[in-house]
């Protein structure tokens, strides 16, 4: 398959029609099929750089991938030297001046995943090749991501991941232009077990409902492993169509399984639906086995939350960062987003808008766009003041390591943004982990040529 050279087209905005795109056919790449005349595939020949905002607008994970526009078009705003800056202020490196990047203006196009690993395989494929788009970012499943990535590889330009929390993304199916910020389901596990332990006791009885795609497996997968340590047994694991809405006939069969333990492996529309569902079905109320019956949603977020309400009370689950963190740096995003948009970012916007800094400053330590350089100037780099505290970007793996939150929903929350509480910050070195735990190789970067 050939590809046409890359249009110079000017800044699309949010939303624009220009920005969505609705193929949705899979394409399988040659070997070289991106590369073309120049120093490295896009490299930029006039006075800006395009980047590639890919996100779900469409589908299941709809509600995360307008907070991800919204804190791409925020990052893109303070790259340029717009607004007040946000967390370039707080940020340990000072590399970006607030000027752009390499001496060019940041501009972006949009596109949607649809929730659907070939849209968003198709969405990148026309930013690169129409847009000239040299970095993609984005989508809110794992299984895009890893989609999404793959295609990025063999197109030469990098891909920063943005809300993708499997394990195989910078695992078994890592790639060497690949990196991601946000953590995983082994983190989570990780983080977890002990708040579980504390507030459940060892003997409990444990039934999954789990989305059934790579990231549903690899969450079930992690806290399997973690609760099993602890003495719990696994009744079941049934696993759900993503978009399912009705989860009626896989909740009935909880109620007569002896299982004291729910745990809803679900993200998005799906988990707000699940938990929902499973609180007017009464579980959270009942006792079974002697113990009050508890659920848990390993994956939390504050657009979930919201979407679920009242029944999120009570029920734990981790996040990457919650907003109402009080480091410098997520003071100065959570001021930044609210002054633009009128309510707090999720964690999705949040890794997103970091994901974005993060490769400008590389490109910019790197002195240019170059695949191979930039990930170079990101392997290995130790920085702080993006909400998380100090982290580190692994060489190994591509994968960020930092303090992960565990949350619970709040009794008695004083806003409709103000649902869950942090209950535990465990540190970065209880859920480190060795590279070759989760498998995979990131084999060379591709510069596209």
């Amino acid at each position: 398959m050939s590809f046409r050279n890359p249009s110079r087209r000017k800044v699309l905005k949010i939303g624009a029609a220009a920005g969505v795109t609705t193929l949705a056919t899979p394409y399988f790449f040659s070997r070289g099929a991106f590369a073309q005349s120049m120093d490295y595939r896009n490299a930029p020949q006039g006075d800006s750089v395009t980047l590639g905002f890919n996100v779900p607008q469409t589908g299941a994970y709809a509600d995360e991938g307008a907070d991800e526009l919204r804190a791409y078009q925020l990052a893109v705003e303070h790259l340029n030297g717009e607004g007040d800056g946000g967390m370039l202020n707080t940020f340990s490196s000072k590399a970006l001046e607030g000027n752009g990047v390499n001496g060019k203006k940041v501009a972006f196009v949009t596109g949607d995943t649809q929730t659907k690993s070939d849209a968003a395989r198709a969405s990148a494929k026309r930013m690169i090749e129409n847009d000239g788009a040299l970095m993609i970012t984005g989508g809110s499943s794992s299984g895009v991501a890893i989609a999404v990535q793959g295609l990025c590889q063999e197109a030469g330009v990098i891909f920063m991941a943005g809300l993708t929390h499997s394990n195989d993304t910078t695992g078994k199916d890592k790639r060497a232009n690949g990196f991601r910020h946000f953590f995983n389901t082994e983190m989570t596990g990780a983080a977890l077990a002990p708040v579980l332990k504390n507030a459940y006791g060892t003997d409990r009885k444990a039934y999954h409902l789990t989305a059934d795609y790579t990231w549903g497996w690899s969450q079930e997968g992690s806290i399997k492993k973690y609760s099993e340590e602890l003495g719990w047994e696994t009744v079941d694991a049934v696993r759900t169509p993503l978009g399912a809405g009705d989860f009626s006939q896989y909740l009935t069969p909880v109620l007569n399984s002896g299982a004291d333990v729910l745990i809803l492996n679900h993200y998005g529309k799906d988990m707000v639906n699940s938990l929902t569902q499973a609180v007017q079905f009464g579980l959270r109320d009942k006792q079974v086995n002697g113990k009050d019956f508890a659920i848990v949603v390993p994956l939390y977020s504050r657009l979930m939350a919201q979407g679920a309400g009242e029944a999120v009370k009570g029920i734990f689950g981790s996040t990457n960062w919650h907003w109402s963190l009080q480091d410098e740096g997520s003071k100065a995003f959570v001021k930044s987003f609210g002054e633009k948009y009128g309510f707090p970012p999720s964690q999705a916007a949040h890794t997103c808008y970091c994901q974005t800094l993060l490769y400008a400053d590389a490109a910019q330590r790197a002195g240019t766009f170059r695949p191979s350089e930039v990930g170079k100037a990101l392997e290995g780099f130790d920085f702080d003041g993006l909400g998380n505290g100090p982290v580190l970007y692994r060489a190994a793996d591509h994968q960020c390591f930092k303090d992960v939150l565990v949350v619970k929903g709040k009794e008695n929350p004083d806003s409709q943004f103000d649902l869950l509480e942090v209950v535990e910050v465990t540190p970065r070195d209880q859920v480190e982990y060795p590279p070759e735990l989760l498998g995979g190789e990131l084999g060379p970067y591709n510069d596209g040529v």
